[in-house]
C-alpha cells in the first residue's frame, strides 16, 4: 500500500493510492470514525500527525477502504481534480543520512569502505517534494544528485535490536541526497563536517509516496536508479548496502533516540555526476516510484 500527501481544491490531504486512483483518506477516515466508532473525529491532513497518533498503519488504511467499499462510497472519495504531491514528511525531528554505505561509491570517492556506519544529518529545511525545483546558488560549484532508499520511523526507537527493527518502521520513500560537491571537498580537507554541503535549501527532495511495510520488508533487495535528462547515472540494488536497514536502526537508535517521522537515508551507490540548471532529475526506487525534480539557478 502506498500513501501520499497532496494539495487539491480542498487543501492538503492524505491519500491512499489504489487501482482506481487516489482516495481522500483524510475525509474518509473522518467519516469512518463517525459511522463505525461513533466519534466526532478531527480531519487529519498531516502524515506526521497520523504517525504520532498511532493511525499510520496498514490495518487502519485497509479498514477505511473496506468501509468505503461496503457502503459504496469509494467513487465519492476518489480524487478527480488535478493535485500536487507534497513531500510525504515535511518536518521530521531529524534526517539521518549514511555516507559511503555502498563500497562502490566509497571506491569512486577515493575512500575505504567504512567499518562502522558513517552518519551525518541534513537540515529538515532542505526538504522539497515531487516536481519541485532543486535550486543551485550561483558560484556554489558542482552539485550532484544521489538516489537513496529512505526509511520512515514509525514509533519512538531507543536501543533497538536489529532483530526488532521492522517493528519501528512506518514505511519507505525515495530520497535524493543532493550534495554541493566542491563545498563538501573543501570540508573534507579541513576535517569539517558535511552538514552545510548537504543541507542547502531544496537539497533534500523526498517522495513521491510512502510505501508501507506490507510491500517492503527491511532486508528486501530493491533496485534503485537515477536518471538525468533520461540518461542513467546511477543503477544498483540495496543488496549492495554495506550496512543493512536493521543494522542501521540498531546503530543509530543506540546513539540517539529516533522519533516518529524521523528519516534514515541509507546511502547512495556509485555513479555520481553533476547536474546543471535546466536538467530533469528522476530518482527511482523499486516498489516506491519515481521522484522527479527540476534543476534551476537561483536568482541573484
Amino acid at each position: 500500500m502506498k500513501i501520499v500527501s497532496y494539495d487539491g481544491i480542498c487543501g492538503t490531504r492524505i491519500g491512499i493510492e489504489t487501482d482506481k486512483g487516489i482516495v481522500d483518506f483524510s475525509a474518509a477516515f473522518q467519516l469512518y470514525n463517525m459511522v463505525e466508532k461513533e466519534q466526532i473525529f478531527p480531519m487529519m491532513t498531516d502524515i506526521l500527525e497520523l504517525i504520532y497518533g498511532g493511525y499510520f498503519d496498514v490495518d487502519v488504511f485497509a479498514d477505511v477502504l473496506i468501509f468505503l467499499e461496503r457502503h459504496s462510497f469509494v467513487d465519492r472519495y476518489i480524487v478527480r481534480e488535478k493535485i500536487k504531491l507534497n513531500p510525504p514528511i515535511t518536518n521530521p525531528s531529524k534526517i539521518v543520512a549514511l555516507g559511503l554505505n555502498y563500497s562502490s561509491h566509497a571506491k569512486e570517492s577515493g575512500r575505504e569502505a567504512p567499518k562502522e556506519p558513517v552518519i551525518f544529518c541534513k537540515a529538515t529545511s532542505s526538504i522539497i517534494g515531487p516536481e519541485d525545483k532543486i535550486v543551485i546558488k550561483p558560484g556554489i560549484g558542482r552539485v550532484d544528485p544521489e538516489v537513496e532508499l529512505a526509511v520512515i520511523i514509525g514509533r519512538r526507537a531507543k536501543n533497538v535490536k536489529k532483530e526488532d527493527a521492522g517493528h519501528y518502521i512506518a514505511g519507505y520513500t525515495v530520497l535524493n541526497d543532493v550534495s554541493a560537491r566542491e563545498m563538501q571537498s573543501e570540508d573534507f580537507k579541513l576535517n569539517n563536517p558535511w552538514f552545510r554541503s548537504k543541507s542547502l535549501d531544496t537539497f533534500c527532495p523526498i517522495g513521491p509516496c510512502i510505501t508501507l511495510p506490507d510491500e517492503i520488508s527491511p532486508l528486501d533487495e530493491i533496485d534503485l536508479e537515477i536518471k538525468v535528462n533520461g540518461e542513467t547515472r546511477q543503477k544498483s540494488n540495496t543488496k549492495q548496502l554495506i550496512f543493512k536497514v536493521p543494522e542501521l536502526i540498531e546503530y543509530i537508535s543506540g546513539l540517539m533516540t529516533l522519533e516518529p517521522g524521523d528519516i534514515i537515508s541509507t546511502g547512495t551507490p556509485e555513479g555520481i555526476a553533476p547536474i546543471l540548471p535546466g536538467d530533469i532529475v528522476e530518482a527511482t526506487v523499486e516498489r516506491i516510484g519515481t521522484l522527479t525534480n527540476y534543476v534551476r539557478l537561483a536568482e541573484e
